[in-house]
């Protein structure tokens, strides 16, 4: 099993510059900071090491250049010191505002304190910061995500053993997203129809780590469990490769989420049971285009996110996400444009495939 998406390996450089050529738009004359002067905004990621996140770098720059705003995109590399580093260096450069996608949602509060010394707005991207100063919290909706994840779970296997696969404790996703998990499943753990026999956070979201953790749950149970609650595709295909080492990959239920290719493919060939889709394009133009504002001072349209951890609201946008499995793969990935055809049912023998719509 491959875990890493092949093309990460060109992320080796320090930072992406993406000033690209000017281009003509009739937004172009207002994204100036004095009316010469391109607004520079700097992106501080945390990881290219899952395919969704390259879409999102991808996404963001495209929609840089269509606005005609400069853009320097860093990548933490899954250290926390390192995207320090490199937030210090992008408020060096100058930029017009701040959008973080943190590794450490504690850790990146004192990110945010060192921007708005400056006066630099910073926008919390996809994962939630630890700190009442941002400017605002662009996501999907997280909570959602947990809770279909566990509704969708439920209602394919509502009894037996299951075994919960959440994502890095450092990521206030993961956390928000354990917390929605448990309370759908909460009547059902009660009543004993279903037994958590295994659960734990999983450093950086890592595969292998998901693996390690499937592999021991299984010795651990004797086989004997119905359904792993895992909270993206790629700890989905760690959970799946244990599942295969034991003659068991489509016998048990495997949720995920982020719509990565290889969920997908896992999905038509009916080794991962779902997974969650993020249209990631509408989500990196919205954070590009609140950057712009907030660096103009102009004002955006919010909704307040209660932040459990400090106990404070922010001022969020939150874009909606759908289920996916075998049975709508057709009408929502594919006829989105999001993945094609081909490449969903690569694994497929073609007699086996559905029709084109």
């Amino acid at each position: 099993m491959t875990f890493r998406i092949l093309f990460v390996l060109a992320v080796a450089v320090f930072a992406i510059s993406c000033t690209g050529p000017v281009q003509n738009n009739s937004s172009s004359p207002t994204n100036r900071v004095d009316g010469s002067k391109r607004l520079k905004i700097g992106f501080a990621m945390d990881t290219l090491k899952e395919e969704r996140w390259v879409r999102d770098r991808d996404a963001f720059e495209a929609h840089c250049k269509k606005m005609d705003v400069e853009c320097v995109i860093t990548v933490a590399d899954n250290r926390a010191e390192k995207q320090a580093n490199d937030v210090d260096n992008l408020l060096t450069q100058g930029v017009d505002a701040l959008v973080i996608a943190p590794n450490n949602a504690t850790q990146a509060a004192s990110m945010v304190e060192k921007a708005k010394q400056r006066g630099v707005p910073v926008i919390s991207y996809d994962r939630l910061i630890n700190s009442d100063q941002i400017d605002l919290y662009i996501s999907h909706q997280v909570p959602v995500i947990g809770r279909k994840i566990a509704e969708y779970a439920l209602a394919k296997v509502p009894e037996g053993n299951y075994v919960m696969v959440y994502g890095a404790s450092t990521d206030n996703n993961a956390v928000i997203m354990k917390k929605e998990q448990l309370d759908v499943l909460k009547a059902a753990t009660d009543s004993g129809k279903i037994k958590i026999v295994a659960d734990n956070f999983t450093p950086d979201w890592k595969p292998e780590e998901a693996l390690k953790m499937a592999e021991n749950a299984l010795t651990q149970n004797g086989d004997n469990i119905q359904a792993f609650v895992v909270s993206n595709d790629g700890m989905a295909g760690g959970v799946i490769s244990a599942l295969a080492n034991k003659g068991l990959a489509g016998k048990v239920l495997v949720t995920g989420q982020d719509a990565a290719l290889d969920g997908l493919q896992r999905i038509a060939e009916g080794k991962q049971t779902m997974t969650v889709y993020k249209p990631i394009i509408p989500l990196a133009s919205q954070a590009v285009e609140a950057a712009i504002k907030l660096a103009k001072k102009e004002s955006l349209t919010t909704t307040p996110f209660m932040n459990e951890t400090i106990n404070k609201e922010v001022p969020a946008i939150l874009l909606e996400v759908t289920v996916v499995d075998k049975d709508n793969l057709l009408t929502t990935v594919i006829k989105d444009g999001y993945a094609k055809y081909e490449d969903v049912y690569k694994n497929v023998p073609e007699a086996q495939r559905p029709p084109k719509q």
